[in-house]
């Protein structure tokens, strides 16, 4: 049986080794090449190398293919020496990657020559506990959880649809919240609104939304804003947050949603419910349609009843404020394909989901050739004022 010391001979005497200056060199090049970083999380605390992927060694064959999809992708590994990453390349090149190196010296070596360094936040282990499911998944990691943990995502009322939303957002670890509402909670809220119970009946609305987000997951940060937005406190509100979830249940409200995230080029998370139906669409501004290219003015008075009016199905607003949450996530770690020029209905009765492609219209009064609503605009005596 051949010893440790004479497998990793012939090993680092197979494997292609690079210098960390040549490395150094690619990056600043902008060179395709991929590195990898296979250190242990707890390794790199101190820094990596810019651009690095970073995938520890454990769980490299299963992950690298998420960095790395063609097999003649050029790829460097490093490790803390040089020794395991020689190993991991071995290990790459048996499952078919025909272009790998090992950086040698690994990052100590990196460090030494004084190479930049980068930096970034790492997981708490009450965090790594919590979030374990997530970072489990190849698509989210530990990387991705920092991400989420990172965003900041503000919900247009603490309602039927905010409801949802903001547990899932929560749970997910997303770490700033931000709910505006100006109501209290009515007793015919609980019927769809889970965020709120009996004994808060009365009660602001962000208020009894911040208690029960926190008993969710202390670990993130809710701001809360007790007051109606228009167009005096919207551009600076929105300014604060990444994305914009819209569960609002009034026109005047979605028509300022709509303007002010275009402005400030804000994802625009919209979700609406009715009855039995409910859709949910993206509004990404200059990459796809916004909601006056499919509503280019406010109905008349009294055209569209709210749901204080019409009614809704209790659990309705779950299945919409979950896939609003979907949205926001997918956003944050830019995954999947988000439902810009997509809007998803659904039919509560006939539990069936369709999908209709929507356009951006030339003529739109906002984002098409040529606008006619250049600034704000309060709408006034359109429908009910209620978030729902």
């Amino acid at each position: 049986m051949p010893s440790y010391q004479e497998h990793l001979a012939k090993i680092k005497a197979k494997v292609r080794e690079i210098s960390p200056e040549s490395v150094h060199g690619l990056i600043q090049a902008g060179d395709p090449t991929v590195i990898v970083d296979v250190r242990e999380r707890d390794e790199i605390e101190n820094g990596f190398v810019p651009t690095a992927q970073l995938i520890g060694r454990g769980f490299l064959e299963s992950r690298i293919g998420k960095v790395a999809p063609d097999a003649e992708t050029p790829l460097v590994l490093y490790c803390a020496g040089g020794v395991r990453s020689a190993l991991a390349t071995a290990a790459l090149e048996s499952m078919g990657y025909t272009n790998v190196q090992s950086m040698a010296g690994g990052f100590g070596r990196w460090a030494q020559h004084g190479l930049p360094v980068q930096t970034r936040k790492s997981l708490t282990q009450s965090q790594l506990a919590r979030y374990s499911r997530h970072l489990l998944m190849p698509e989210v990691g530990e990387e991705g959880q920092i991400k989420l943990l990172g965003a900041k995502v503000l919900l247009i009322g603490a309602g039927g649809l905010g409801s949802p939303t903001a547990m899932y957002l929560a749970a997910a670890g997303i770490g700033t919240l931000g709910i505006i509402d100006g109501d209290t909670v009515d007793m015919s809220n609980l019927q769809r609104q889970l965020l709120h119970t009996e004994d808060r009946v009365g009660t602001p609305k962000v208020e009894s939304a911040k208690k029960a987000i926190q008993g969710i997951n202390s670990d993130i940060t809710v701001n809360t804003y007790q007051y109606r937005l228009d167009s005096s406190n919207v551009l600076d509100l929105f300014k604060e947050y990444d994305i914009i979830i819209d569960g609002c249940d009034n026109f005047p409200t979605r028509y300022l949603v709509n303007d002010a995230c275009y402005f400030l080029n804000k994802i625009n998370v919209h979700g609406s419910i009715f009855r039995f139906e409910g859709q949910v669409t993206v509004f990404r501004p200059h990459h796809g349609p916004c909601y006056r290219c499919l509503y280019p003015e406010p109905p008349p008075p009294g055209m569209a009843p709210s749901c204080a009016e019409a009614g809704v199905l209790g659990v309705l607003p779950g299945i919409v404020g979950v896939a609003q949450a979907i949205e926001a996530i997918k956003h944050v770690l830019t995954l999947g394909n988000p439902l810009v020029g997509r809007l998803l209905t659904f039919d509560a009765l006939q539990m069936k989901f369709r999908e209709l492609k929507t356009r951006r219209d030339p003529h739109c009064p906002l984002c098409g050739t040529n606008p006619t609503v250049t600034g704000l605009i309060d709408y006034e005596h359109f429908c009910s004022l209620s978030q729902d």
